[in-house]
């Protein structure tokens, strides 16, 4: 990862992932209020976190801001996004961050910790095929202690209503389009922005070279997912939060 510096505005790194993020989710904050509200249902308000895929670490800094006595480590291959996490996060002894590949069965080695309280992910692990997605949750279900919940927010379609769908997309891509004309960034401008960034061009060529320009993995439906958390080791698995196109499910241990 590159240097982090001093003279480097993370904080307005961080603050234009969000709103970049907000152009395709504009219900975002909702689904992170949700989650912290169940982090605090289930395992109280000083939880040991594990933020997975955590990108810039946007989970992290609400998790905090609400609960201060909170503890979390950040997991992400993604070299741009963890320099961003790391400068953002800078000094603050409460959390960690580590550069590990989900797709190995070894990155749980590079854990400071065994166990956690709460694993939290949101609108990262589409970035996996349903082979892959189920062995992590596999891994997942002997990582999250008795009694502790592991919750993912992302992209779950229902393929047996297409017609609601096809429905929900145009409307959702009109308002995008609004926001857009108002100059919103989309994805593809804001890595162009870091590419052009002193100390972010280096970290951005590399997760170009790792990851492409897309996503090519599966959006299997909410029902999936909380069978395949089930089937893994959790005892309960539900969702807890739904937009038109998103879910939260939460599975407990």
């Amino acid at each position: 990862m590159a240097e982090v510096t001093a003279t480097t505005d993370w904080r307005a790194w961080q603050d234009s992932w969000d709103r970049q993020q907000e152009w395709y989710m504009p219900d975002r904050e909702e689904r992170f209020r949700v989650m912290l509200d169940m982090v605090e249902a289930c395992v109280g308000t000083a939880p040991r976190v594990l933020d997975l895929a955590c990108g810039t670490g946007s989970i992290t800094a609400r998790l905090l801001a609400r609960f201060p006595d909170a503890t979390s480590t950040g997991v992400d291959l993604d070299p741009a996004l963890l320099t961003i996490a790391e400068g953002y996060f800078a000094g603050d002894d409460r959390v960690r961050f580590v550069r590990a590949d989900l797709k190995d069965p070894a990155w749980v080695r590079s854990l400071p910790y065994d166990t956690y309280d709460a694993v939290l992910t949101a609108t990262a692990l589409h970035w996996l095929h349903e082979e892959p997605l189920t062995a992590l949750y596999g891994q997942l279900a002997g990582l999250v202690r008795e009694g502790g919940v592991l919750m993912n927010a992302d992209h779950m379609r229902d393929e047996s209503t297409p017609r609601i769908n096809a429905a929900e997309r145009a409307h959702r891509h009109a308002a995008m389009d609004r926001a857009r004309a108002d100059g919103a960034l989309d994805w593809a401008e804001w890595w162009a922005l870091a590419a052009k960034d002193p100390v972010l061009a280096g970290p951005t060529a590399e997760r170009f070279v790792l990851y492409g320009e897309h996503a090519d993995g599966d959006t299997p439906s909410a029902d999936w997912h909380a069978r395949t958390l089930r089937a893994a080791g959790f005892t309960e698995a539900r969702p807890v939060w739904a937009s038109p196109s998103d879910t939260l499910v939460l599975a407990l241990r």
